[in-house]
């Protein structure tokens, strides 16, 4: 119907219309000019109910309030970042409002775009779930985390600083740590250095951050931090 011309409001009221049992459904629509029409029947699981904005709904049934519903537009709203920190943000303020009153159990993420997938093979740009874990939203954002760092190129080109001085030898002493290099703690960024750095982003399939010019970004350098806290931490606990 959205492809023949309909608005999102004229779909939902023909899809109302055709429906008999309309008064225990739930659902929205957003068409492709960013128009939003949701229905929310009078016979839905209390609280049910919903939230509409520029391009956007959020929805819910057996819900602590109307309030999971309101925090959630309101922090799709106020979030700073593109859709993926939008729709994380409000997941997360709908649960700090009361979420489903049955307690938590999944939690799902997906986002198209025309040439999203990986290396442009499918429109798939984000598609995550957690389908059974008692903190399931913390977990896909953990998940996400991951996949950002792996599969996405979407940072801020500001986060990226030049491999030199301090930087570099941050990079010497944390690979040589982490056991991708050998040599001294210099901070030039020579061709050992570079190599051992390819080498650990490979490993760690964080090709999409990879720069050949001389720069890194700051999550990798945080990443490197990490993963040498960690591995001290394990060697910690393993000699006590």
């Amino acid at each position: 119907m959205l492809q023949s011309g309909l608005t999102a409001a004229e779909v939902l009221d023909r899809l109302l219309v055709e429906d008999e049992h309309n008064q225990v459904r739930q659902v929205a629509i957003v068409d492709s000019k960013g128009n939003v029409a949701a229905h929310t029947g009078t016979n839905c699981m209390h609280w049910a109910g919903h939230v509409i904005g520029d391009g956007y709904s959020c929805q819910g049934n057996i819900l602590a309030g109307k309030g999971v519903v309101e925090s959630m537009a309101q922090a799709y709203e106020t979030t700073k970042g593109d859709l993926i920190d939008k729709l994380l943000a409000g997941l997360m303020a709908g649960q700090k409002a009361g979420g489903d009153r049955r307690g938590q159990q999944s939690a799902a993420l997906l986002i198209v775009r025309e040439g999203g997938g990986y290396e442009g093979f499918t429109d798939q740009y984000v598609d995550l779930r957690v389908d059974d874990s008692p903190h399931p939203i913390e977990e896909l954002k953990r998940i996400m985390d991951v996949y950002d760092m792996t599969m996405l190129s979407r940072e801020d080109p500001a986060n990226l600083v030049p491999i030199a001085g301090s930087v570099a030898r941050s990079v010497q002493r944390d690979l040589k740590a982490l056991k991708f290099y050998n040599g001294s703690v210099t901070g030039v960024y020579d061709a050992a250095t570079k190599k051992a750095l390819y080498n650990f982003i490979s490993v760690n399939n964080f090709e999409n951050r990879m720069h050949q010019d001389g720069l890194i970004w700051r999550s990798i350098l945080k990443y490197m931090d990490e993963s040498v806290k960690t591995r001290k931490r394990k060697r910690t606990v393993h000699q006590r």
